[in-house]
């Protein structure tokens, strides 16, 4: 199944995602961890691409065990930073043959090393670029994109990003994904800015649930995530103390979600970092909603 068709339905959805190991010798204990979120039966799951590409090979065999042993959807992840053009295209014909149909198109990180070698040279220094290699490669791929709600990194500011954004929908992007969000109302400022620039695709909403404290720094590193006062609080109180931080790490993503399902929002992504009782407490906390079709 295709992911855009998921997104049309007018049912509350939910997706997580996971990643490879980075290493053979963690393949076995990443496979297991995934096959148990799968088997919570959420709406698809996404499988995340190593920096570089450097875990491509665990990604689609990740991809296609959910997908044949448990028939959730699933969305592979591809990068181009760096790579060539017989790299990326080889990595389409692998999806193909894995029968992977829809896939993440994502610049990727930046690596130390790759920050120092000349981006001029790349094949690829965007990810439209990246979106219309597969367009042109298999028409038929659904397509994902990426977006940023608070200004990515390197954009000088938000109108010149969402320009960028509408170039990647307009090169065949179906659907974007953000990055993580934690205050609601910058996620649906942000969506009304796009709607106003004419970017009309659905726009999934990215959750992390923080569970650890060590975690917020990572996450702000990661992804430039404005941390509302409200959530540092719950980490100042909670965070000293793992089993508290991790069930208020879980409400308090679960009231994100709901208030963003009560707004209007029915497809909601969460990283999940394969940790199958997360997945399992936040699915659970919506159990009741997850499926429902409310009358608008």
């Amino acid at each position: 199944m295709k992911i855009i068709d998921i997104l049309k339905d007018h049912r509350m959805s939910l997706s997580f995602e996971v990643f490879p190991p980075k290493k053979e010798s963690g393949f076995e204990s990443v496979k297991e961890a995934t096959e148990k979120i799968a088997s919570y039966r959420p709406s698809f799951m996404s499988v995340t691409y190593g920096a570089g590409g450097g875990t491509s090979r665990y990604t689609l065999d990740i991809a296609r065990n959910i997908k044949e042993v448990f028939g959730v959807p699933t969305l592979a992840h591809l990068t181009c930073v760096s790579s060539s053009r017989e790299t990326v295209r080889e990595q389409i014909r692998l999806m193909r043959e894995a029968d992977i149909k829809n896939v993440m198109a994502l610049r990727g990180d930046l690596t130390p090393e790759l920050e120092k070698t000349d981006r001029a040279k790349w094949d690829y220094q965007y990810a439209v670029q990246l979106i219309r290699e597969l367009k042109e490669c298999d028409s038929d791929f659904c397509i994902g994109a990426a977006c940023y709600p608070e200004i990515h990194p390197e954009s000088p500011n938000q109108k010149e990003d969402i320009l960028h954004i509408r170039e990647k929908v307009e090169a065949g992007a179906d659907f974007l994904t953000t990055q993580m969000v934690f205050d609601n109302d910058l996620f649906f400022n942000f969506m009304y800015k796009l709607r106003e620039a004419g970017v009309n695709v659905p726009v999934i909403p990215g959750i992390m649930p923080i569970t650890n404290a060590n975690q917020v720094e990572r996450a702000i590193k990661l992804s430039g995530s404005f941390m509302p006062q409200r959530f540092k609080s719950l980490v100042d109180y909670f965070g000293k103390e793992p089993d508290t931080m991790k069930q208020a790490g879980i409400a308090y993503a679960t009231a994100q979600i709901i208030d963003l399902y009560a707004n209007g929002i029915t497809n909601v992504h969460v990283y999940s970092m394969n940790k199958p009782d997360v997945a399992k407490a936040i699915k659970d906390n919506l159990s009741a909603i997850l499926g429902k079709d409310f009358d608008r």
